[in-house]
């Protein structure tokens, strides 16, 4: 992938920049897999805000990706690379012997015309698929399963890669792109190589409107609110916050504190945390 920088011919040009979409060879969806999406914009089922600043957008169909791999012992071959607007990664799809086809997360370097497979004793070629216990020490992986047959959660957003650094007993170290590192089982299934699309973050926005196109809304600071509206709200002028700590909308403390509650089943497989 490569970055094109735009000819400043207005404001929101000048640091605009849109990836050449070199890897694209086929702009024609498979309609099979093809869904319609509901967005919920933010809202629950009552129809009330439970996350802010989400809404509008552009319409997009999701493309259902198979993250699970679990056709085994069937070869698959590449038959197109496509735009996935859900996502910053790329999707490849693929044709299974059996006439079958499927999208998958576009790996680095995956060409047109490869055949893939997901096996036991897969080769370590990007885009195959196997057990964790049958990958080498030091390989690189994405898409990886937390528990066996769940499908892979970890790693899948565009450029990220796990590596491997030790196996002990029926667990297996993985080190995450977040550098925290944690034990998964040997029996969880991951998808060799790096995600494509490795330059995506270096893209700049350039406009509020592009952010827009994204369904992202506006975010206004507490500071220039009403009292009624936000705790930091109101006052002559510019004002402090008027307090020891910055709070949210509801009163709770908004930086510093941690609010996450620790997931005991998960946390105990940590071994260096991410921060």
């Amino acid at each position: 992938m490569g970055i094109n920088f735009l000819n400043p011919c207005t404001p929101g040009r000048r640091q605009y920049s849109v990836s050449d979409f070199n890897e694209i060879t086929s702009s024609k969806r498979e309609k099979s897999l093809s869904v319609s999406n509901h967005r919920k914009k933010g809202r629950n089922n009552r129809g009330i805000i439970t996350c802010r600043h989400r809404g509008g957008g552009h319409k997009r169909l999701y493309r259902t990706v198979d993250f699970r791999r679990d056709k085994i012992s069937i070869p698959a071959k590449v038959i197109s690379i496509q735009y996935d607007p859900n996502r910053n990664a790329r999707i490849a799809l693929l044709r299974y012997e059996d006439g079958e086809k499927r999208y998958i997360l576009h790996p680095r370097g995956l060409k047109v015309g490869e055949i893939l497979i997901s096996d036991l004793t897969a080769s370590i070629n990007p885009g195959n698929a196997m057990p964790l216990r049958n990958i080498p020490l030091g390989a690189e992986i994405h898409n990886v399963e937390f528990q066996p047959g769940s499908g892979g959660q970890l790693a899948r957003s565009a450029g990220t890669v796990v590596k491997i650094i030790a196996k002990e007993g029926n667990m297996v170290s993985l080190r995450l792109p977040s550098k925290e590192v944690r034990l998964i089982s040997e029996n969880c299934w991951a998808t060799m190589g790096q995600v494509g699309n490795v330059e995506a973050y270096n893209l700049k926005i350039g406009k509020a409107g592009r952010t827009r196109w994204l369904g992202i809304r506006p975010t206004v600071r507490g500071s220039v609110m009403n009292p009624v509206d936000h705790p930091h709200g109101g006052g002559e002028g510019r004002a402090p916050i008027g307090r020891s700590r910055p709070v949210t909308p509801w009163g709770k403390p908004a930086l510093g504190k941690i609010t996450r509650k620790p997931k005991k089943y998960s946390n105990q497989f940590i071994i260096r945390k991410r921060k």
